[in-house]
């Protein structure tokens, strides 16, 4: 039960990393190169799709999405933990703390929905290549967006919004390095069973839905390459889809990890790797993934990066051959 007497919280003490103190410095220019590459490499990819005519079809205009989600959640975790490494912690207002989660938790919540929406885009192509045409079509892949970000910011709205009416008087120390569910509730000094409980059920059309149907998806998938007869064929079809089976293993094996592992103190340092993985690692990969794995891009980036050089080749193509 809240005391009256008890002084409410209204500054939060983030501790970050305090075991690794020694080692301030590399984790801080670590962090800081992971959050340069990952802001420039996604931005890449926005680029050489909004720039790039041979991009412009809906799974790379999904893959746009996927990379603002990137770039808004390493943006709303990173620098803050950069602070926090360089100064030995920070102090946030609960306010503060609480606009951390909601962001945080909306972009997850978003890039799952993406990636449902990518996997089912895959499968279309696939499963149902002379129909893909009409039915991914503008305003179909303008729907699934406008959808994805709908409800992956109204769904973490509601926990969000219940986890203010909470009393906060207990203590204002999180020995994490950003604000997460958990810990912020771990400060309150209201019963946070009913908080608990519909961030449990929101979770079922958040991750475990998008899951399913992504599994589905793949399932589908394989029946229909392991039916086309050629080698090269199979080859083929997998490679339109691998760098994206690549980001959800990721994505939802990292997810899992954190939210599967046993609540103790001795998980603890565990639990702040993981949330690292997800939160600053995986968004660096991302695009790292789709420009390894992906010709197009590779050749569109050659283009935008290497314009003089793409022209010379162009020239030398297309000169005479004397005799």
């Amino acid at each position: 039960m809240y005391d009256r007497n008890q002084t409410p919280v209204s500054e939060i003490i983030l501790l970050g990393f305090p075991n690794l103190h020694k080692f301030n410095s590399i984790i801080f220019v670590l962090l800081l190169l992971i959050y340069l590459v990952t802001i420039n490499g996604n931005l890449l990819i926005i680029t050489l799709v909004a720039n790039t005519k041979k991009l412009q079809s809906p799974m790379y205009l999904f893959l746009t999405q996927l990379s603002i989600s990137d770039i808004l959640l390493t943006t709303d975790v990173a620098p803050n933990t950069l602070a926090n490494v360089m100064n030995g912690g920070i102090v946030m207002s609960l306010v503060g703390c609480i606009t951390q989660f909601y962001i945080f938790g909306a972009s997850e919540s978003l890039e799952c929905f993406i990636l449902t929406v990518m996997a089912y885009d895959r499968y279309l192509a696939i499963c149902n290549p002379l129909r893909y045409s009409s039915i991914m079509n503008y305003p179909m892949f303008l729907n699934l967006i406008l959808l994805s970000w709908l409800l992956g910011f109204s769904f973490i709205l509601v926990t969000t919004i219940m986890m203010c009416t909470l009393d906060f008087c207990g203590p204002h120390v999180i020995d994490h390095f950003f604000c997460d569910m958990e810990p912020i509730l771990e400060l309150s000094c209201s019963d946070t069973y009913i908080v608990r409980l519909e961030a449990l059920l929101l979770s079922v059309p958040v991750m475990v839905l998008p899951l399913m149907i992504t599994l589905i998806s793949y399932g589908c998938i394989v029946q229909a390459i392991l039916k086309i007869s050629s080698n090269i064929g199979r080859q083929k079809s997998f490679s339109t889809c691998s760098s994206h089976l690549t980001v959800v293993c990721m994505f939802y094996g990292t997810l899992i990890g954190i939210y599967m592992l046993p609540k103790n103190s001795s998980s603890l340092n565990t639990t702040k790797v993981i949330s690292l993985l997800y939160t600053v690692v995986t968004p660096m990969l991302n695009p790292i993934i789709y420009s390894l794995r992906n010709k197009d891009i590779k050749e569109a980036a050659k283009t935008i990066l290497l314009p003089n050089k793409c022209y010379y080749k162009t020239r030398t193509a297309t000169l005479p051959v004397r005799r």
